[in-house]
């Protein structure tokens, strides 16, 4: 799909599929046909990536000057909104007059901030280092809130992980909570990795565009030093959700833990009270033909009686440790 977005006398005129490419500021290419790719290429006088070098990892592949052409790549976050969320390659090649992306999928900032275009297309559409510039924040506005809805999930987990901890539930229902937290803190950590990837490859991006200074404007200088310090801060909240969600999990794994030695040591303790009567009725299942005790009258409650006692035994010198 290609859209082109232009301004003309303060309007927003944005085109799609054929629409006249001449004048236009930023075209945007969504899942672009060859033929779309062909009439681009022909219009702006550059090659575009292609999907296959858009996945390159490679600083050199994904970051490099043509003339006076930048062509910039790196993984976005997308579908967040849904469980199907993932990070896809998005290239961005900022000519002097026109801003070419080239995606494959839709992050949510994107259709955010074509809205915003059409509010106010002068501000955001001035020029094509503009509009980069000015999406660029569009997306790092979206990350920040992902990762306050992760910091809510981290919140929330944490929450539910001690509740159950301290509960009086019953162990099957524990373990269901405990897993429900497992669960949440692994896609938790996932969602913050992916966004990480995204913010780091936004700096290495503003790394880039900083050293090509000419590439940008002087009026737009103002807008890289701010994306810098936003997208820092923001590395450094993700790192430290990253830390929290670490330790949470291995706080989970504790709990979980503690539960299963409990279990253990209720088995070993009915193991070891059942030893001495299971030796006793041993004793008195063998077969020899001297033994007393097999012709007193009160020898089977007397048997019985030693095995009770000889199993209460040893649980009483449990509690009395206080290993019960």
């Amino acid at each position: 799909m290609l859209t082109t977005f232009a301004v003309r006398d303060g309007s927003l005129l944005r085109g799609e599929k054929a629409a006249p490419l001449s004048g236009a500021v930023w075209i945007d290419l969504l899942d672009p046909t060859p033929e779309e790719e062909r009439l681009v290429e022909a219009a702006v006088g550059f090659e575009l990536p292609s999907r296959e070098e858009m996945q390159e990892i490679e600083s050199s592949s994904r970051m490099y000057r043509e003339g006076d052409v930048l062509f910039l790549t790196a993984n976005f976050l997308h579908g967040v909104e849904g469980s199907d969320y993932e990070s896809t390659p998005i290239s961005f090649v900022l000519a002097p007059s026109v801003l070419v992306t080239v995606r494959h999928a839709t992050p949510k900032a994107f259709s955010v901030f074509t809205a915003r275009c059409q509010k106010t297309p002068e501000a955001l559409l001035g020029s094509p280092d503009a509009v980069l510039l000015h999406l660029f924040g569009q997306i790092v506005d979206r990350l920040a809130d992902i990762l306050e809805r992760i910091g809510l999930d981290i919140d929330r987990a944490n929450q539910d992980a001690f509740r159950a901890a301290r509960s009086a539930k019953k162990v099957t229902q524990k373990d269901q909570d405990l897993r429900s937290v497992l669960l949440t803190l692994g896609l938790v950590g996932d969602l913050t990795a992916r966004t990480t990837d995204t913010l780091l490859g936004l700096t290495r991006i503003l790394t880039f565009m900083t050293a090509e200074k000419s590439a940008v404007r002087k009026e737009n200088q103002h807008l890289i030093k701010t994306l810098v310090r936003d997208v820092r801060s923001l590395v450094e909240h993700g790192n430290s959700m990253n830390h929290k969600a670490t330790f949470l999990l291995d706080a989970v794994l504790g709990i979980i833990n503690v539960e299963q030695m409990n279990i253990i040591k209720t088995f070993t303790v009915v193991s070891v009270a059942l030893m001495p009567p299971t030796l006793i009725a041993s004793i008195y299942g063998m077969n020899f033909q001297h033994m007393p005790e097999l012709e007193w009258p009160i020898g089977y409650p007397l048997a019985l009686l030693a095995m009770v006692l000889s199993a209460l035994g040893p649980v009483l010198y449990f509690k009395r440790k206080g290993w019960l």
